[in-house]
């Protein structure tokens, strides 16, 4: 199976009890109907991006649903924490591209969506052979690998929240999934 289809999606639960907490980011980001099954992180070629709307819309109660999925949790009143999935994708249909998890703790959504989108970038360069310097900034490598004509598009989606006052489970997911 080769998925032709992907949409990104996020969410964020708080509750009690753990697993209820992820239940509720599940719910969040419009996933819960499906049993989720996380792949790693290769984006296949001729994939299309399509909206979280469409993409749910596609869904079936209970049907497998492969997915790239950052996941983080804490009970810590007030910690911050974030998870982020970073997408890059080839000029070349044809060719793979990179999707990337990152989880982070004390980090803002920001700055974790431009770290995973680095780092599927990254990930990416390295496979097609474009020369970088890895002690650079991101938004300069990033426009060196635009430059190169080989990369196409860099995207993330990212969820943060800062840990439940009371100190309930507070779970933040971002998701790319495979249909």
């Amino acid at each position: 199976m080769v998925p032709t289809k992907v949409f990104l999606t996020k969410g964020v639960g708080v509750h009690k009890d753990k697993l209820a907490s992820f239940e509720l980011a599940l719910r969040d980001a419009g996933i819960e109907k499906c049993n989720v099954v996380c792949v790693s992180s290769i984006f296949p070629p001729n994939c299309k991006i399509i909206s979280k709307e469409e993409g749910i819309r596609e869904l079936k109660p209970g049907e497998i649903t492969y997915c790239v999925m950052a996941k983080n949790e804490s009970n810590e009143p007030n910690r911050l924490i974030s998870s982020s999935i970073g997408l890059a994708i080839p000029k070349d249909n044809n060719q793979y591209g990179y999707l990337s998890e990152h989880h982070a703790f004390g980090e803002k959504g920001e700055r974790a969506g431009k770290y995973a989108e680095d780092l599927a970038a990254t990930m990416l360069a390295t496979t097609l052979g474009i020369e970088f310097n890895p002690d650079i900034a991101w938004e300069e490598r990033e426009q060196v690998y635009k430059s190169s004509g080989h990369i196409f598009k860099t995207t993330n989606i990212t969820q943060s929240a800062e840990g439940n006052k009371e100190g309930k489970w507070t779970t933040v997911i971002a998701v790319a999934v495979f249909l």
